[in-house]
């Protein structure tokens, strides 16, 4: 499959990418809410134990997903170029450069995973628990490199329904297989929240196993030209995914920094934080899917020099975010403590998550304009801005308030707001920055247009 986001109505193509994709990751988000559900059965220190393993995990994630958006700008500016043998060559050098990603990620993991959780507080069988789920995470980062690394060169050529097709049918596998490895049986003795890790890694694997199938029916793929090594590609690609891949990580420490100076204040309070993590992830999803979308879209029309459907992209994506802030700030406000109560029945637990939740129902929108900006830079290839805000929102502003906050003998609702706060100010500034690159594209299709 490769559809030409050159042409055709811009609305038509958001709705074409953004729902599959937004489908996708909703049951991305249920695969993790499953497990999130599954260790709350267990106990309150298995949830806490999970949401203290996240922002490793995360770390993971980050940096895979963060080079998968380079590969994506890369090769959908080569395909909208009208270079189908250079959009081949790059995502060949892709594949081997992550090889090389998951060793050191695997190598790091295992080497920083104890100490960061014993930095956290964990000790005793808190911190056993949660090395024994993040152990098994680490063991599984090759199928989840190569799992984005692959999605990302399928979104490229507009395929978003293949990643909805693998997240759907893994968030119903997880349940069976969260169950079963928990509760044990059939040869498989009760695992615990290790059980849950395990079946993380078994569907991470069959979800590659599935993309490779559709990528080797592509177009990209049915003519491969031989491998050879360009360590120019390399670099660029490493140019265009760093700065997504350290927005991506540097969203790990900023949990790991709220975990920190939330955890003096109880597992509760931690198991709290990532319960409500999950819930916000769901409210988000349409607006990742227009992220997905737009960055496919754009990175097609800058390769083709189409800048009027750039900007037409984002100002589309923009439009349909405020009625998902809507929709989405509106359930998160009325429904926030019935959302905690699915996942624990501890009353300090859900009051906690709900009173997190309705904070964060204010700042949806904010969340929806720095991922459509962030996914316009990234497909015109001006990503370094995103590297920067990402680490003013998620790193010094929050260890500064926070650290102040802590200073002043405040509570944990004033750590709620002073998130917020900063989100909504990092969303006010990254809209000024793109949209200074806007005008530069309007500017430069004007002139395209005049030598026509």
């Amino acid at each position: 499959m490769h559809t030409d986001l050159t042409q055709g109505a811009i609305k038509t193509h958001i709705r074409a990418l953004a729902i599959p994709a937004s489908v996708g990751f909703f049951f991305h988000t249920m695969f993790n809410v499953t497990d999130t559900w599954f260790a709350g059965t267990i106990s309150t220190q298995a949830l806490a134990a999970l949401s203290l393993s996240f922002p490793i995990f995360f770390l993971i994630i980050s940096v895979a997903g963060g080079m998968a958006e380079g590969i994506t700008a890369l090769v959908g500016n080569a395909l909208g170029e009208g270079r189908p043998d250079a959009a081949r060559h790059i995502a060949l050098n892709a594949l081997a450069f992550g090889g090389l990603l998951a060793a050191l990620l695997t190598f790091a993991g295992n080497l920083a995973a104890p100490l960061l959780m014993e930095s956290l507080g964990a000790e005793g069988a808190y911190l056993h628990e949660a090395v024994g789920y993040i152990s098994i995470i680490i063991l599984g980062t090759l199928f989840f490199v190569f799992t984005f690394f692959i999605n990302a060169m399928l979104n490229a050529m507009g395929d978003m329904v293949s990643f909805r097709n693998v997240l759907t049918f893994s968030a119903f596998l997880n349940i069976v297989l969260d169950y079963w490895f928990i509760k044990g049986g059939l040869g498989i003795r009760p695992m615990g929240v290790e059980g849950i890790a395990l079946a993380t890694v078994i569907i991470e694997a069959l979800s590659l196993l599935y993309l490779w199938y559709r990528l080797a029916r592509t177009p990209l793929f049915s003519e491969l030209p031989p491998f050879r090594y360009d360590g120019a590609v390399i670099r660029e690609l490493v140019a265009q995914g760093t700065p997504p891949s350290l927005n991506m990580a540097l969203t790990a420490i900023g949990i790991y920094i709220i975990t920190y100076f939330a955890a003096p204040f109880g597992k509760e309070v931690v198991a709290a934080y990532g319960i409500g993590m999950r819930i916000e992830q769901i409210m988000l999803m349409p607006a990742i899917g227009l992220n997905v979308a737009v960055l496919a879209i754009v990175a097609q029309n800058n390769g083709a020099e189409r800048y009027d459907r750039v900007v037409e992209a984002v100002e589309t994506a923009l439009s349909n975010g405020v009625l998902l802030a809507i929709l989405g700030g509106g359930v998160l406000m009325g429904a926030s403590d019935v959302l905690m109560e699915l996942f624990s029945d501890n009353r300090d637990v859900i009051a906690e998550g709900a009173r997190y939740l309705r904070i964060e129902a204010l700042i949806i929108y904010p969340f929806i304009m720095i991922f459509i900006y962030l996914a316009m830079l990234q497909g015109i290839k001006r990503p370094r801005f995103i590297f920067y805000i990402s680490l003013i929102r998620q790193v010094i502003a929050p260890v500064a308030v926070l650290a102040l906050l802590a200073f002043l003998g405040q509570g944990v609702l004033a750590i709620w707001l002073g998130i917020a706060s900063i989100v909504a100010a990092a969303a006010l500034v990254t809209r000024w920055f793109a949209r200074r690159c806007m005008e530069e594209l309007r500017h430069r299709h004007g002139l395209v247009r005049l030598e026509e």
